[in-house]
């Protein structure tokens, strides 16, 4: 009896195991809807371009499956990336409607509806996913983003050590964390209709900071 057990869970053990290899080796085809636009050739207008991923090939985030199609299948798709940690913000852009970060976006795991991806809205577009962030730098530059010093000439800088306080140092939590990768400016319907005279959400955080 006990050796009929035995060859019983043994048996059971095998086909849970076949079961769950076959599986893991299953393809999850994923398919990304991507904006598509090359300046190169101005007559013809965006389109969306899908692109098919096995899942069980491809990392978690979104700039893994962008990096997976530009390095497997389609070498002209173009976007902007970095430090794949989200700390640079080079890889914004608009995945499933909403504004992200790529690297540390996860992957919608549902294979049965296309994820699509456009770039930023609003923005004026480079190529592909790459949004003209020219008017986003300047207006961060036009409020001049470092911190100032009441009652300082211009003959007393470099003479001296400015420390800051714990108190003040404690009053930048919540405003430094800031990386410029546009997603809440671009979200902003206000800054979609006056991007030249509104500044954004970005730009403001940083000129409250000052």
């Amino acid at each position: 009896m006990l050796k009929s057990l035995s060859t019983l869970q043994s048996a059971s053990f095998k086909l849970v195991r076949y079961v769950s290899t076959a599986s893991e080796l299953a393809p999850r085809i994923k398919t990304f809807s991507i904006y598509r636009w090359n300046p190169d050739k101005p007559g013809e207008k965006p389109s969306m371009q899908n692109y098919q991923v096995d899942l069980n090939d491809c990392g978690p985030m979104v700039l893994d499956a962008l990096i997976k199609i530009k390095n497997e299948q389609d070498s002209t798709l173009t976007f902007r990336r970095s430090c794949r940690e989200g700390i640079c913000g080079s890889c914004a852009m608009n995945i499933g409607g909403r504004n992200h970060l790529a690297c540390i976006w996860e992957i919608d795991q549902d294979v049965s509806k296309p994820t699509k991806i456009y770039p930023l809205p609003h923005m004026y577009v480079i190529k592909d996913l790459i949004p003209d962030m020219n008017n986003f730098y300047a207006q961060y530059r036009f409020i001049e983003p470092y911190l100032k010093k009441k009652n300082v000439t211009e003959e007393d800088i470099g003479k001296k050590t400015y420390y800051q306080s714990v108190e003040d140092r404690a009053k930048l939590d919540g405003l430094y964390e800031c990386i410029l990768c546009a997603c809440c400016s671009t979200s902003c319907p206000s800054y979609w209709w006056n991007g030249d005279k509104y500044l954004g959400p970005a730009v403001l955080l940083q000129a409250y900071r000052d």
